[in-house]
């Protein structure tokens, strides 16, 4: 399986943090216990690691005009995609590229014809609770990036008219132009991640969204036995743990460069990724979730596992996610899907 690229893939790299230390270089404001030596620390071992999957990429690139759907490529996307390469293997990778070429001005299009009202004022109130801790997504920054979020999310409420526009959609949106910077781009990223990726999670019913989380229930029965237990045992649903994992695809909940990592093989690989993060997450820290004593305790220790050394540093968290599960095909998903689904219609349906 080929992935078309576009010509222009020689993108530069480029740091809105210059000259500003509490900010970094996607232009997020760095917490007030924000702890810059170790993060200088683990930078100082992952920019040699970044230097050399550049020069590797850089080749790959040069040497073809189109890149296939391989195990060389593969090996590539999960030890990371530079940054100025991201945007270009993301397009070609998830399908989004082609899309756009098969649907030249598509987009524009879209801006162009009358807009509902409803779809308008509900995107509206959103954009201001997008990213409040990102310079690029305040009035007084220049560029800013409000008004490409806005028509991005217009365009795609007319596009798909069955989704229209469902919170957490604008962080989906707003972390693809951070990294894109292009509204085109983004808006077509964003029909891979909803359309086929994805389906179901944004839709008012969510029932893609429900049925994985209940599938993780079922991996982590399999793989991770004494926390399950734990969980039935102080009556927690998944819904409540880590539903915010998945609705934001790990936006807000993992660090930047992890969270590029994951969404590096989320376009690459499919929905399985988000399963191999969760997994991972749980099993490294599973002693720590069964000191819990009470329902509470699950609770805020499933909060506490997403801080830490152990998912700063990007490059060591990735490792761990292709081995720390252990194995898991999308045709044991695709199987628990099927169950999980049928499992959460019937409730419903009986309610």
């Amino acid at each position: 399986m080929e992935m078309n690229l576009p010509v222009d893939y020689d993108s530069t790299e480029g740091g809105i943090s210059k000259g500003n230390p509490r900010v970094d270089k996607y232009g997020f404001e760095h917490s007030e216990d924000f702890n810059h030596e170790s993060y200088e620390e683990m930078m100082s071992e992952y920019l040699p690691v970044l230097a050399r999957r550049s020069e590797k990429w850089s080749r790959l690139l040069k040497e073809n005009t189109k890149v296939d759907k391989n195990l060389k490529v593969k090996r590539y996307v999960r030890k990371g995609v530079p940054s100025k390469h991201r945007t270009l293997i993301w397009m070609a990778a998830s399908g989004a590229q082609q899309h756009l070429q098969m649907n030249c001005g598509y987009y524009h299009s879209l801006l162009n014809i009358h807009h509902d009202p409803m779809l308008e004022e509900t995107i509206r109130t959103d954009l201001h609770r997008t990213f409040p801790d990102n310079i690029q997504f305040h009035d007084s920054s220049q560029p800013c990036l409000l008004k490409a979020l806005f028509n991005v999310l217009l365009a795609y409420g007319h596009h798909n008219k069955d989704v229209g526009y469902c919170q957490g959609m604008n962080f989906i949106a707003g972390y693809l132009l951070i990294i894109t910077k292009d509204e085109e781009k983004s808006f077509w990223l964003m029909d891979a991640l909803l359309g086929r990726i994805l389906p179901d999670y944004y839709t008012p019913a969510m029932l893609g969204l429900k049925t994985d989380q209940e599938v993780l229930g079922e991996l982590v029965k399999t793989k991770v036995p004494a926390v399950w237990q734990a969980m039935t045992q102080h009556n927690v649903m998944w819904d409540l743990v880590v539903s915010r994992w998945f609705i934001c695809l790990y936006i807000d909940v993992l660090p930047m460069e992890t969270v590029l990592r994951i969404w590096d093989c989320l376009f690459y690989e499919g929905s399985k990724i988000l399963f191999r993060v969760a997994l991972t997450l749980i099993r490294h820290h599973q002693k720590r979730i069964l000191q819990a004593q009470n329902f509470l305790d699950i609770c805020e220790h499933f909060k506490q596992i997403t801080h830490g050394r152990f998912v700063e540093n990007s490059h060591a968290f990735m490792q761990n996610i292709f081995t720390e599960p252990g194995s898991l095909s999308m045709a044991t998903i695709t199987k628990l899907r099927e169950i999980c689904r049928e499992r959460i219609q019937a409730q419903d349906s009986g309610r």
